[in-house]
């Protein structure tokens, strides 16, 4: 069996998509996912599975969330070494204890890629902050007193832009890295 991480793109936030967590994790289940753990409240899970193809796991997750919830969700299926092995390449200046400092790490869904994002967005603001591509994801981290004057903030959500990505925290995927 492999671990696999699923991050649903949009889910639970102002009310919009609404999913409840326990509702989530039986889904998991029918499907056949052993070993299904949900993280916060805004969509990552965590399970194990035979299948090694991670796009056809995100189809039959997207599918059951279609089913189940009637909602169009996006989801990133990642196996749970390649994520450690993504948090392992990370810049000296992401996921540190600098309280200052928001870092993210933006998963890009296919078939757009990280240089397509780059493109649209434009340079990091600077001073403000920072970005660095590894493979297909962004490390973006900003300052969080300025946060509103920061190019890629008021991009990240943008029509044309959003969702072709979701985002998730440093201290978030540290820990769904280890469950």
């Amino acid at each position: 069996m492999k671990r696999y991480i699923a991050l649903l793109r949009g889910i639970n936030i102002s009310g919009k998509n609404k999913i409840s967590m326990p509702e989530l994790k039986s889904g998991f289940i029918e499907l056949g996912f052993v070993e299904v753990f949900t993280h916060l409240n805004s969509g990552n899970v965590v399970f194990s599975c035979e299948q090694n193809n991670q796009v056809i796991l995100a189809d039959e997750i997207m599918a059951m969330i279609q089913k189940r919830f009637a909602l169009d969700i996006s989801v990133f299926v990642i196996a749970q070494e390649e994520l450690k092995t993504l948090l392992g390449n990370a810049p000296d200046w992401w996921g540190t204890d600098d309280k200052s400092t928001y870092d993210n790490l933006i998963f890009v869904l296919s078939p757009a890629t990280a240089e397509l994002i780059a493109e649209k967005i434009g340079e990091p603001t600077d001073g403000l902050e920072q970005i660095f591509m590894y493979k297909n994801c962004i490390f973006w981290s900003f300052d969080r007193a300025k946060y509103a004057k920061a190019n890629w903030w008021k991009k990240t959500a943008s029509i044309g832009i959003g969702e072709l990505l979701t985002i998730r925290t440093a201290n978030t995927l540290k820990k769904i890295a280890e469950i």
